[in-house]
């Protein structure tokens, strides 16, 4: 994209030398927000505000930029930038007397977070959290960075005979004030570029061109599959030079394969048994105490990222419960089975909700909870556990982590029953150890694709436990998540200003609430569906260009209002809006043609990307599939 270099030029101007001092702010206004991840930055010396009218109208006040930082409880790298940067009094200097300071919790405001990480990709071509990025007071963004160390540093350069300084955060915090103070019109032009871009990629052509035909879209992506695929150990976009990049699970690609391999298209199916056979063996999945962890930081899927996510897990669950069936493979029961009992026993509220993360850091170290030594094993184990240990999950040797720990990764073990009583054991061992921080926020979305997720497990795998939790957690949820005029909010089960629901919210409890109803027959649940679908039409609808904006037609914060049609980590609300009316037309027949129109004007209105990128909105191109 032309846009990507559109702060280049500016970015050299911006590294000078200034220097300044004052008091420190002790403690700020984030101490009244209820986010578990603005409550870890309320102590800072930074003068932080949440997003909303008054940091905003105090940036067009005073004339400062804003310094936006978005990130989330369970993310390793914020955690380390607060403590460096964040924490630190000169830095924190800087900020107070130079800058508006706005902290975001990407989970909260997901129309913040889309809209300012779309930015920084832009003008950097990458993006990440912690996200920083520079704004005029006008919530133009000119800067985009993530993670930065507080001080420069030496870094090596390509022939590793060199160094290269590479400036550190306060550096840069220097630099962007110089260049405010004596050049704020050209940061203001790359404010008014980005933005531009900003509307023309979230607003998408009000004429998109024509759809192609669905049978070449899917072959498309088939090709495009077939091409990322990692042959030897599953997954996709790997490098058979470095098996160091890291690995994502991408549900998006694992839900496509499995309805192509639904419908017979053997390449697909082998793709995605492959896969799902290699990350459950691997250390991305926990051995131990069930369900997944974000991504395996190797091609192998040997070491994890630790933190686990409610919405990985929600995704995955439904996918190995129905691979289970689909491919006639057993195991993947027993996965699902572990992901469930993973996400009942540690994610789950009082009242049947789902908590949405569990860090990847404890005791100051990430993945301390889940590790253990060469001595540890020795001392704790029996002799028959060390040899079973041995055997099952390759707990002896060199170590597999930080050459000094070993992660569990499963190796195969005849001795079913022996093998359940050292998971327990180990299970014990790590029990004693400080658990990893659990952010309780419950969020609607997410919620409702575990509703999906232990809905289908419970169907499938004829666990009607299973399917009773996805019940009690969708009782819940209906009776905390609507206003007093029926709107949903974001984050129910908390009080005061609650964040607006976004598009994700109605389509993926939409979602979860027709899942229940597959697997229990019960009306209600399909009436309660057919209602958030009528008031997801009512505020989301684009009636000139088709498809669904993220945000409703009352919520006006940001500088654009945009429709989101890519997959991230989590499917893209419109394809999740296409899957739900499919089944609406198919269960409320009276309705039929009116569900079946607004499929075909959502589907056409992503036409950009379905023709040539499906691989970047796999959810939409999965619905294609005959």
């Amino acid at each position: 994209m032309r846009y990507f270099a559109l702060a280049a030029p500016f970015l050299a101007m911006i590294f000078a030398q200034f220097t300044f001092a004052e008091e420190p702010a002790k403690g700020n206004r984030l101490r009244l927000e209820t986010s578990a991840y603005l409550q870890m930055h309320a102590e800072n010396p930074v003068d932080w505000y949440p997003w909303g009218d008054e940091a905003l109208a105090k940036a067009k006040q005073e004339n400062k930029p804003i310094f936006l930082s978005i990130g989330y409880a369970s993310c390793h790298w914020c955690h380390v930038m607060e403590k460096e940067s964040f924490s630190d009094q000169e830095i924190a200097e800087l900020l107070n007397k130079h800058f508006v300071c706005i902290k975001v919790d990407r989970e909260e405001r997901p129309d913040v977070d889309a809209v300012y990480m779309l930015a920084t990709q832009i003008m950097s071509g990458g993006g990440g959290w912690p996200l920083n990025v520079f704004l005029t007071p006008e919530g133009k963004p000119f800067i985009g960075t993530t993670y930065l160390p507080p001080n420069d540093r030496e870094v090596p350069v390509a022939d590793g005979q060199a160094v290269a300084v590479q400036p550190g955060f306060s550096t840069l915090l220097k630099r962007v004030e110089l260049v405010w103070i004596e050049q704020p019109d050209q940061l203001r032009e790359v404010g008014d570029n980005v933005t531009r871009a900003l509307k023309q990629v979230l607003g998408r052509p009000l004429l998109p061109p024509d759809l192609a035909e669905s049978d070449a879209i899917v072959r498309t992506f088939d090709r495009t599959l077939e091409k990322e695929f990692d042959p030897r150990f599953g997954g996709f976009e790997f490098d058979e030079a470095n098996d160091k990049l890291p690995k994502f699970p991408q549900p998006s690609y694992l839900y496509y394969l499995l309805k192509r391999a639904e419908a017979g298209h053997a390449t697909s199916a082998n793709m995605l048994r492959l896969t799902l056979t290699r990350m459950a063996a691997g250390g991305i999945y926990d051995q131990v105490g069930g369900g997944f962890h974000r991504y395996s930081t190797d091609r192998h899927w040997k070491i994890p990222h630790f933190e686990k996510m409610l919405y990985d897990n929600a995704q995955l669950l439904s996918i190995y419960a129905a691979a289970s069936e689909t491919l006639e493979e057993p195991q993947f029961a027993g996965t699902a089975r572990g992901i469930a009992d993973f996400v009942l026993a540690e994610m789950t509220s009082p009242e049947g909700t789902f908590y949405s993360a569990m860090d990847a850091d404890s005791e100051g170290e990430e993945g301390a909870f889940y590790r253990f030594t060469p001595q540890q094993l020795q001392q704790d184990l029996s002799a028959d556990q060390l040899r079973l240990a041995e055997q099952a999950f390759g707990m002896t040797g060199k170590p597999n982590f930080e050459q000094k720990y070993f992660v569990p990764q499963y190796h195969g073990a005849p001795e079913a029953d022996k093998l359940i009583a050292l998971k327990e054991r180990l299970l014990e061992l790590r029990n004693q150890r400080e658990k990893p921080f659990l952010d309780q926020k419950v969020i609607t979305s997410w919620n409702g694709q575990m509703i999906r997720g232990l809905a289908d497990a419970g169907r499938i795998l004829n666990e009607p436990r299973y399917t009773a939790a996805a019940a009690k957690a969708a009782d819940h949820l209906l009776k905390t998540a609507a206003n007093n005029d029926g709107r949903l909010r974001r984050t129910p089960e908390t009080k005061g200003n609650q964040p607006t629901a976004y598009l994700d919210d109605y389509a993926m409890l939409i979602d979860g609430l027709l899942a229940l109803h597959e697997a229990t027959e019960e009306q209600r649940w399909l009436d309660e569906a057919v209602k958030l679908q009528a008031t997801q039409q009512a505020h989301y609808w684009d009636e000139t260009g088709g498809g669904y904006y993220f945000t409703p037609d009352d919520h006006s914060d940001l500088i654009v209002r945009g429709k989101l049609f890519t997959d991230g980590a989590l499917p893209s609300g419109n394809a999740m809006a296409v899957s739900n009316l499919k089944q609406l037309a198919k269960r409320v027949p009276a309705n039929a043609d009116e569900y079946n129109a607004w499929v075909e004007h959502t589907q056409k209105a992503s036409a950009v990307l379905l023709n040539d990128h499906p691989n970047s909105t796999a959810r939409m191109a999965a619905e294609l599939v005959p």
